[in-house]
């Protein structure tokens, strides 16, 4: 029987911090240790807030907790409801020993760790991510921040938490879109760096859509331990820690084009991802058996197959040109030399990317 209770750290010397995996922790592990001071500013939002507010606010006793409760949904990721966080903190006087704590999904997670980098010029934060996605991706690596109307994710920083504390049980309450959405990033970890962890995926798929914890357990553990391996190898993105992208430059297109929060962000990824294996496939760096065998893993997870039904390759390239990861004005993509072996170049035919925007781009269908 594999362990339901599971722990590892993110290695970045003096920064360096734990993640708690495990079913039933909210509300019973105790977070006190990894307050600086006696004061606790909890950000959740409306969805979560009436299921685990409370439980969450027993991880800190002999605190004094405040909370925020932030409208719920991808399209309040803006300048708007990041200053609701500052009015809490602000209104409730708040210093620098305060220490904020990220209640939520990704979105909460982005925006709460921002207001931590920012407030006072820097307080501490913890993570406690409720939806399987930013269990596995957002809440680890210490990436922050907002959308703006012109690209996702292009306005924040770099800021790491004292710890993340993963309840499996959180999962339960779910919105049905979710699961999948969050299965786009543990599939996405097979596919950059761990080939014997896509093969468990794919023994494993059905029992992670059932919510089995011990598959939950595994399949969250594995996926925070690849990324907080490349996390400690590359902190701020200068290299290798892009891999971590693959799919993202065709999803958060999809994300922007779409309106915020009409595709939930790992629905985009996953789409993202069968185009960066058709294209890996036509650029000849991966056999079409592999690129049959992604494709099957991501489709079986529930994940959309195509784009927008409207959307042109025109749109695609448009929005692309807006990504993190170009140089100089040059279109740099993750894409696959071998399942388990990612690569980030801008050193690739061209009119390959159009063959693969003009066949997602045909017959599409949300």
């Amino acid at each position: 029987m594999r362990e339901t209770h599971r722990d590892l750290e993110v290695g970045l010397a003096d920064r360096s911090y734990p993640i708690l995996i495990g079913q039933g922790l909210l509300g019973i592990r105790d977070l006190g240790p990894f307050v600086t001071g006696d004061r606790v500013m909890i950000v959740t939002n409306e969805t979560v807030a009436p299921l685990y507010l409370d439980q969450a606010s027993r991880c800190f006793a002999g605190k004094k907790v405040d909370s925020v409760v932030l409208p719920d949904g991808e399209q309040y990721k803006n300048w708007q409801t990041l200053n609701l966080i500052f009015d809490a903190l602000l209104e409730g006087q708040h210093s620098r020993s305060t220490t904020i704590v990220a209640l939520g999904g990704g979105v909460v997670g982005d925006m709460a760790g921002f207001a931590a980098a920012c407030y006072q010029r820097g307080v501490a934060y913890i993570q406690i991510p409720t939806t399987l996605l930013s269990q596995v991706d957002s809440s680890v690596g210490g990436k922050t921040g907002i959308n703006h109307p012109l690209g996702k994710n292009m306005i924040g920083a770099f800021h790491q938490p004292q710890v993340v504390l993963i309840d499996t049980d959180t999962l339960a309450t779910l919105p049905e879109r979710e699961l999948p959405a969050g299965l786009a990033e543990v599939i996405k970890y097979g596919l950059i760096r761990d080939q014997a962890f896509l093969g468990w995926l794919e023994q494993s798929v059905d029992a992670l859509s059932r919510l089995e914890t011990e598959a939950l357990v595994e399949a969250i553990f594995r996926s925070c331990a690849c990324k907080a391996e490349v996390v400690s190898l590359d902190e701020r993105e200068g290299g290798l820690r892009a891999i971590l992208n693959l799919g993202h430059t065709f999803g958060h297109a999809i994300e922007t084009y779409a309106g915020y929060g009409r595709w939930l962000h790992g629905e985009a990824v996953g789409t993202g991802m069968l185009m960066a294996l058709d294209l890996s496939a036509r650029l000849g760096l991966i056999p079409e058996s592999d690129r049959v065998r992604g494709e099957t893993l991501i489709l079986r997870a529930g994940l959309p197959a195509r784009p927008p039904v409207d959307m042109k390759p025109a749109d695609f390239l448009k929005l692309m040109a807006v990504d993190k990861k170009n140089v100089s004005g040059s279109l740099r993509l993750v894409l696959l030399q071998a399942l388990g072996d990612a690569v980030i170049t801008s050193e690739f035919d061209h009119a390959c990317l159009d063959e693969t925007l003009a066949l997602f781009c045909g017959a599409g269908q949300e």
